[in-house]
């Protein structure tokens, strides 16, 4: 079994596979005080909640846009997992060509995405990533990764709109009852769900007219069920996307 994980800025998410299969997983906030033994207990619970021994992994493979807490999350599987991880970074086969100008600039998550989608759905594609940031991510037909845009991330925006406004409160990232709100809570949520909808449709409009008709649009991260409810032009949810990716780039690397 692989035990995958992806290391974000808000969040990390762990999954068990066997083969192709995506078994138990889950996702615990990134905390950059948090210890490797800390980490590695985390871990070791969470398998043995999910009755999967310890010894029944024989691999970890990592992504990470966090380096402080990167090398912490290593230690931990080296501990507590007995299991040197492979990290996915410059040297590391993922079956992704990379055409940006400095490949090395580009996320980890970003590119194990496109092995992914590479993989399992083919180009042309547009990837669409709701997490700390709202990436929109395009993959050439011939299953490259072409380059994207960068957004900032829905709560990035509602944690903004609290701290540098004198009343406006924190609200929950749900759909409002009309577009049109009523109230500063509704009023609030309308512009964050729908003006993250209108965000999307115009961005993927937009990549369409460059990758061609055919261009598929994978939607990802935590948030994309809740956008992806609101617009057709988001055609395949796929929640755990980076960790088959991670899961594809492990069996290219295996010895």
């Amino acid at each position: 079994m692989l035990l995958a994980i992806d290391i974000g800025n808000t969040n990390i998410t762990l999954g068990v596979y066997q083969g192709d299969r995506l078994g138990p997983r889950w996702r615990l906030a990134t905390d950059h005080e948090r210890m490797p033994d800390e980490y590695g207990l985390q871990f070791v619970s969470f398998l043995h909640h999910a009755d999967v021994p310890l010894q029944a992994i024989s691999g970890v493979c990592l992504a990470s846009v966090v380096p402080p807490v990167t090398g912490r999350i290593v230690e931990a599987c080296r501990r507590y997992i007995n299991q040197e991880p492979l990290v996915v970074d410059a040297g590391v086969k993922t079956g992704v060509r990379i055409r940006y100008e400095d490949p090395r600039a580009v996320g980890a998550d970003r590119i194990v995405d496109a092995a992914a989608v590479q993989k399992l759905y083919g180009g042309p594609a547009c990837v669409v990533d709701f997490g700390t940031a709202t990436t929109f991510d395009a993959i050439s037909e011939e299953g490259d990764y072409l380059g994207g845009a960068i957004a900032p991330g829905i709560g990035i925006a509602a944690e903004a709109l609290f701290l540098r406004t004198a009343k406006l409160p924190r609200v929950d990232l749900q759909r409002p009852p009309n577009v049109i709100g009523k109230n500063t809570v509704h009023a609030m949520q309308s512009g964050l769900v729908f003006g993250y909808v209108a965000l999307v449709e115009g961005m993927v409009a937009r990549f369409r007219a460059e990758l061609g008709e055919k261009m598929k649009v994978i939607a990802t991260g935590g948030l994309a069920e809740v956008i992806a409810r609101e617009t057709p032009v988001l055609q395949i949810i796929a929640p755990w996307l980076t960790l088959d990716g991670l899961n594809i780039i492990w069996k290219l690397n295996r010895p």
